[in-house]
């Protein structure tokens, strides 16, 4: 096999969206599988655990992800992407096998901190893979199909577990089971198609050669350094990691606790608990591809894309929690899907490349993520803490709206000035 796959009938930057997009199909149909399970889960363990109790099985498996991410990244930078990826996935199977087996919350604790450790390994080698490997005029929309597996394992995880779960009174463990065979099918694709570093070396190598020719007219090329740590934390880019960390908080809240919100605040049974949180996920993706598509035609306009949408994106979290009726909270859902978390993503994340130090990206990126990730450490158990002090998760959406408000804000600001100073 050549360093390009030609021979193998699909280029290599191909395999690598196809590839990455699965990985997230597999992480987040694990992610999303439990929650709409808490009551049985509750059953299964005594009956008497608290919202907050439950709600911290999200927070370890966050909290193990986020302690992940600055490890993972230096690994991938060492010791290569297919040597992170695969020993990773290895202890996230592992982790769900524990959770089924699991007597005790605290298992369930212990595995979901596991799984968020071996799930931690997928990020920096993910956006390593594609930002080396995707032409770039190909990378936005690129990058936001293979976002897009994260909307679809969370809608197939989500309807799964309330169909075979919730209405057909499978164990909850079925869908633990159903996340090891997902992720034993990745660990076999990630051997068979991520080059190993010798390869990637010579790939590299060959592309830096390449590009460097081809920009030598214009820019000098760029020596290795440091990034320096006020430039990573310029006011810019912390508002840009306030804003990822409010639109994070928003969209992990809602990915916890919806199913039992619309369940037992707002009257939804058995697969139709499923089928309308899921909504969220699917109608992401023409979302994320539409919106992408058009920020790459008008690239100055991102900083405008961005605010619009997650103003707009705050807008239906309000209406979803006020909503009288079922119609108009399901459309809603299905509007904040559209405009949120992962259709804006994309539009962020090409704003910060184009924005961030030009040393350091991979830095940057793991700070970024890192904003971003500790949002869903917080909300889970802090909405749960919220149900148990009121009876209700309404202010757990009022507490999402007012961050992305304040965060939109705070970003456009920064950005304002940018324009008023040039």
């Amino acid at each position: 096999m050549d360093a390009k796959s030609k021979g193998s009938g699909m280029d290599y930057w191909k395999k690598i969206v196809i590839l990455l997009c699965a990985g997230w199909v597999t992480i987040w149909v694990y992610r999303s599988a439990l929650s709409p399970a808490y009551p049985q889960i509750n059953a299964s363990l005594g009956g008497n655990i608290t919202d907050t109790a439950l709600g911290f099985i999200s927070t370890c498996y966050f909290f193990g992800y986020v302690a992940m991410q600055i490890p993972a990244g230096f690994l991938v930078d060492k010791i290569g992407k297919k040597k992170v990826l695969i020993p990773g996935f290895i202890v996230f199977g592992l982790a769900a096998l524990l959770i089924s087996q699991a007597t005790s919350i605290s298992m369930i604790y212990i595995g979901s901190v596991l799984a968020g450790l071996g799930c931690g390994s997928f990020y920096g080698s993910a956006y390593s893979l594609t930002s080396q490997n995707i032409p770039k005029e190909k990378r936005s929309f690129s990058t936001a199909i293979v976002n897009s597996g994260s909307a679809v394992g969370s809608g197939l995880g989500l309807i799964l577990s309330s169909f075979l779960v919730v209405q057909l009174q499978f164990p909850w463990q079925t869908m633990m089971y159903i996340s090891v065979a997902l992720i034993v099918v990745m660990l076999i694709a990630f051997v068979a198609i991520i080059r190993n570093n010798k390869e990637d070396a010579e790939f590299l190598a060959q592309s830096e050669v390449e590009e460097a020719a081809a920009v030598a007219e214009d820019a000098p090329v760029v020596e290795k350094e440091h990034v320096s740590v006020k430039k990573l934390f310029a006011p810019k880019m912390l508002f840009a990691y306030i804003l990822y960390f409010a639109t994070c908080y928003g969209y992990y809240m809602t990915v916890t606790w919806l199913p039992n919100f619309l369940g037992t605040e707002r009257g939804f049974e058995g697969a139709a608990i499923g089928f309308s949180a899921s909504l969220v996920a699917f109608a992401s993706i023409p979302g994320a591809l539409f919106f992408s598509r058009l920020a790459d035609k008008y690239m100055h306009k991102k900083v405008q894309f961005i605010v619009i949408l997650e103003l707009l994106a705050a807008a239906m979290l309000l209406f979803t929690v006020q909503a009288t009726n079922s119609t108009f909270l399901l459309i809603s859902l299905i509007m904040y899907g559209f405009l949120g978390k992962l259709a804006v993503e994309p539009i962020i994340i090409s704003w910060l490349g184009e924005n961030a130090p030009k040393v350091g990206i991979g830095t940057t990126l793991g700070v970024f993520n890192f904003f971003g990730m500790m949002s869903s450490v917080i909300a889970p158990t802090l909405t749960g803490s919220i149900s148990d002090a009121t009876g209700s998760k309404v202010m757990g959406f009022y507490i999402s709206v007012i961050l992305l408000v304040v965060g939109t804000i705070l970003f456009l600001l920064a950005n304002l000035n940018k324009k008023q100073k040039a």
